[in-house]
């Protein structure tokens, strides 16, 4: 193996972020070989800012129904940017962009949001451990811009009840430089080419939350997720926080706005796919999913506006998630059509 490196970044709207991830990625003390950029159809005029940087040396067709692709050599790194002729959601997107570089026969793909920074030594931290054996993903260790760590975002599985959670790390874990792991986001894994061979790609009917938790599912029934302590990733966690709190009777409650409130259907729907198909004990499985359902229809019609239309929005969500139906044009029909 001669251990090459493709940096898989999925991008939407969000140009200015985008362009400090490459220069984070060109400027590795350990370059990757090759950066693709997978844009999940931006209407930011994110093509325009990647020629204006140099990072691309053509603009292409943004209105063609097919996936569009130009391609250079930027300081012997290459830059490949794939245009998605729809917004297929990060699920969608690394979803291609793993399979690109699969495809292309990297033997690492190395994948993150647009909102992430790997700091200087990030992949060559990662790169010592490279030949451990019975490994199907590396890890660098997640902080944000104030380098606080993100615990939340690595941990391990637990299938035992209810829906399946994840135990974050904690500081006693960090004592050790190199760490188990079952679960990564999808900021700063770095995959084995051999345990996608047996595993696939991340799952692109989820469009958006969990595809990382399912995808390291699977990675782990081919190998360990060994998380290294030294190699650094920062996350800015750019997209908007879209909550606010609601007081009524002298309950508060966090509550989304009703234009933000699409982005709730998939992880309702995911999470419930997820527990009919891994969770062990199905009885209390099916009693945390109906609790889960009583406490939302009881939030919606205490605390929210457009009753009906929420709580016709989260049932479908629950529904979906248990027969397995997968329309990811669903939640903004049931809610704004």
């Amino acid at each position: 193996m001669t251990n090459t490196v493709c940096s898989v970044v999925v991008t939407y709207n969000r140009k200015n972020l985008l362009v400090k991830c490459i220069d984070a990625l060109i400027n590795q003390e350990l370059k990757p070989d090759a950066i693709y950029i997978v844009d999940n159809n931006s209407t930011d005029q994110t093509q325009q800012t990647l020629y204006e940087h140099k990072y691309i040396d053509e603009m292409i067709n943004e209105n063609s129904s097919n996936i569009q692709q130009t391609e250079k050599n930027y300081e012997n790194i290459i830059i490949r940017y794939i245009h998605l002729p729809e917004n297929v959601g990060g699920a969608g997107g690394f979803y291609e962009g793993v399979k690109q570089a699969h495809e292309d026969q990297y033997d690492w793909v190395w994948i993150m949001d647009d909102d992430a920074y790997p700091t200087l030594t990030c992949l060559k931290n990662l790169q010592p451990y490279y030949n451990l054996p019975d490994i199907s993903a590396l890890a660098s260790l997640k902080v944000d811009m104030d380098d606080n760590i993100l615990y939340h975002h690595r941990g391990y599985f637990n299938f035992e009840k209810g829906l399946p959670i994840q135990e974050h790390i904690t500081d006693e874990d960090l004592k050790e430089d190199v760490i188990d792991v079952d679960m990564v986001s999808f900021v700063g894994l770095l995959l084995k080419s051999t345990a996608i061979d047996k595993i696939g790609y991340p799952k692109r009917e989820f469009f958006i939350h969990t595809d990382d938790l399912e995808y390291c599912i699977r990675l782990r029934q081919v190998g360990k997720i060994k998380l290294i302590k030294n190699s650094i990733i920062k996350h800015a966690e750019g997209s908007v926080k879209g909550t606010y709190t609601k007081k009524v009777l002298n309950i508060k409650a966090k509550r989304r706005p009703y234009d933000k409130l699409w982005i709730n259907y998939y992880m309702q729907r995911n999470l419930i796919w997820l527990g009919r198909k891994y969770t062990k004990n199905k009885t209390s499985l099916y009693t945390t999913i109906l609790k889960n359902y009583l406490l939302t229809v009881m939030g919606i019609i205490v605390f929210d506006d457009h009753k009906y239309k929420r709580l016709k929005f989260f049932t479908n969500a629950y529904i979906d998630g248990l027969t397995s139906h997968f329309d990811n044009k669903k939640p903004r029909k049931i809610l704004y059509e």
